[in-house]
């Protein structure tokens, strides 16, 4: 309840700054009707989740029944979940990215979209909180890696929030191979955030973006002879250590590995987890960890935050 109040009374800090253009109302109205087709709470396997996605999947399943969700980045439940906006330790990220030498290729990273209204950064409105963020990960995965982010043709990613890293990559890649795996419903989300922005995505593994929240699906079709990235940011890590097992193999056909996780997630010991991931890992990939210095949870739960980045030997 506290960490609600502060998260809306940080939204007004963003007051100055002019409203997001309105979506297309057209295609708004055709990409709604489809997600109205195919919701279903059902598909759900809520032994795969721990109580806290639980909880925020039922939330989903209630706002994508809404005839409206041109706004969902201004829910409450939405931003604790998947968007940061006027958080402080973001302005760190963001001066780091703006002393880089590829600063001009972030700029045009973090450049935020109108999908969804999100709320832009007080301290720099052409962007987001969240979008800044997200290019500071990919900043640190360059750089402790010495990768050049442009080489990466394709990506898993295990839980991709709305979308926005999905949409980063298509930036950095046009003719970029990303399979976003999720729940159902948020696979639904991230089709209407990625469909307003003009990319090929769907459910068939033939689309560029292609959304897939069946196990046995990725275990079967995910193969990858490209440069290739595992990306898992507070997801992984935020589900019952049983089911992390099903995507070893999956870490193990990727050439890099970019994970963000918190030490400790309701029951489970995060920090011992990833150490032990790391031992069985290290006869294939080179692999760091390290401490996120910007970031440490918020007023009410503070902890730390760690990078789990690996290229393959």
């Amino acid at each position: 309840m506290i960490n609600d109040i502060i998260r809306k009374l940080n939204s007004y800090l963003s007051f100055w700054i002019r409203d997001n253009k309105p979506v297309n109302r057209s295609k708004d109205k055709l990409i709604k009707k489809y997600i109205q087709k195919n919701i279903s709470l059902n598909k759900i396997i809520k032994k795969n989740l721990k109580e806290t996605h639980n909880i925020f999947n039922e939330k989903l399943y209630l706002l994508l029944q809404k005839k409206d969700i041109t706004n969902f980045l201004r829910e409450s439940f939405i931003q604790k979940m998947f968007f940061l906006h006027n958080r402080f330790f973001v302005y760190a990220e963001l001066r780091e990215l703006q002393k880089n030498k590829r600063w001009s290729l972030y700029k045009k990273l973090i450049n935020e979209d109108i999908v969804g209204n999100p709320i832009r950064y007080f301290l720099y409105p052409d962007s987001s909180g969240n979008r800044i963020n997200h290019v500071y990960h990919l900043n640190v995965l360059s750089r402790e890696l010495n990768i050049n982010l442009t080489d990466i043709k394709k990506v898993f990613e295990f839980g991709g929030g709305y979308g926005c890293m999905a949409r980063i990559f298509s930036k950095l890649n046009k003719k970029i191979k990303y399979t976003c795996f999720d729940t159902h419903n948020v696979n639904l989300l991230q089709f209407y955030y990625l469909k307003h922005n003009n990319l090929d995505v769907g459910f068939s593994k033939k689309n560029d973006f292609f959304l897939n929240s069946n196990l046995k699906k990725v275990n079967k079709t995910y193969e990858t002879k490209l440069k290739s990235l595992f990306i898992a940011n507070w997801s992984l890590s935020e589900t019952p250590k049983k089911f992390r097992k099903n995507f070893i193999s999956i870490i193990k056909k990727n050439e890099f590995i970019l994970i963000c996780f918190q030490e400790k997630f309701e029951d489970i010991d995060n920090l011992k987890y990833f150490n032990n991931l790391r031992s069985k890992l290290s006869n294939k990939f080179e692999i760091k960890i390290l401490k996120n210095k910007f970031y440490t949870g918020n007023m009410i739960n503070k902890h730390n935050h760690y990078f789990f980045v690996g290229k393959k030997l």
